[in-house]
């Protein structure tokens, strides 16, 4: 080193630090913004916790088989004692986006961040794409606390605080006094808000607006609507099609009902 020149030492140093930041750019990094908690955290900083287990999800929802993840309970993930309030929410890097409330991510159903291994990847969700991962959010005992398939946000990028989604915005809210379509707003912000929007309200940017130009229900007749939401291939299909079958073990038909009627009054009062 020396007898090096000057140029040439410049030279070296510059490209290990490219080197470095390009090392550093392929690590994933998970922004967190709850309560009191606002960090960005890598993988590797994240593996290290100590509160990491290795867990068993007996019926992953996005894999459709058992899986085991090396994850995070989702307490020790906020370094927090006192528990977050309010809704949480949840953005992927697909723009998917799901606001789950704090007092089930709390509750019985067990939420658990899983967090793939940079040697030790999960598999591609279908044949030639991406993994669930960097970071997934699963749930061990999900039937105690009604989560439903919309509640297992994939690929996180971010988690954040926020107010409940009809608060954000009040042009999701029935103006009518049926108890079904009252009923039927907390179905579709439970199930559907996470890729779709409604009269350009709502975080995700997935799906098509459900009721500009217009609604659902207004250009399918009722049964081929059911059985779009129960199985979409079913009715039309195409390459690109992700949005998922909604069971009546994940959605009831009291709930598809009262869904239903939710989105027949939104028609009716559409801006």
């Amino acid at each position: 080193m020396q007898g090096m020149s000057l140029p040439r030492r410049i030279g070296m140093l510059t490209a290990a630090l490219a080197l470095a930041g390009a090392a550093f750019a392929q690590e994933p990094v998970l922004e967190i913004d709850v309560g009191a908690n606002h960090r960005q955290v890598t993988r590797a900083e994240l593996l290290a916790n100590p509160a990491v287990r290795t867990i068993a999800v007996t019926d992953d929802v996005s894999y459709h088989r058992p899986m085991r993840y090396r994850a995070l309970p989702w307490s020790a993930l906020l370094h927090t004692a006192d528990p977050v309030t309010g809704d949480v929410q949840f953005t992927a890097d697909d723009g998917f986006v799901a606001n789950i409330p704090a007092a089930q991510l709390n509750g019985a159903g067990q939420a658990w961040l899983a967090i793939e291994p940079a040697k030790a990847p999960w598999p591609a969700l279908k044949a030639g794409g991406p993994s669930a991962g960097p970071f997934y959010l699963v749930w061990l005992t999900p039937a105690k606390a009604a989560i439903s398939p919309e509640q297992w946000p994939y690929q996180i990028a971010k988690i954040a605080s926020a107010a409940p989604l009809e608060l954000r915005y009040p042009q999701l809210l029935p103006k009518t006094g049926d108890d079904a379509a009252q009923r039927g707003l907390h179905v579709y912000t439970a199930n559907c808000a996470s890729c779709h929007q409604l009269n350009g309200a709502g975080d995700a940017t997935i799906g098509p607006d459900l009721n500009r130009p217009h609604s659902p229900t207004e250009y399918f007749q009722e049964d081929y609507l059911r059985k779009l939401v129960r199985d979409p291939a079913s009715v039309r299909n195409w390459g690109q099609r992700v949005m998922p079958g909604f069971s009546t073990a994940v959605l009831s038909d009291a709930e598809l009902n009262d869904l239903l009627a939710y989105l027949r009054q939104m028609a009716k009062q559409r801006p």
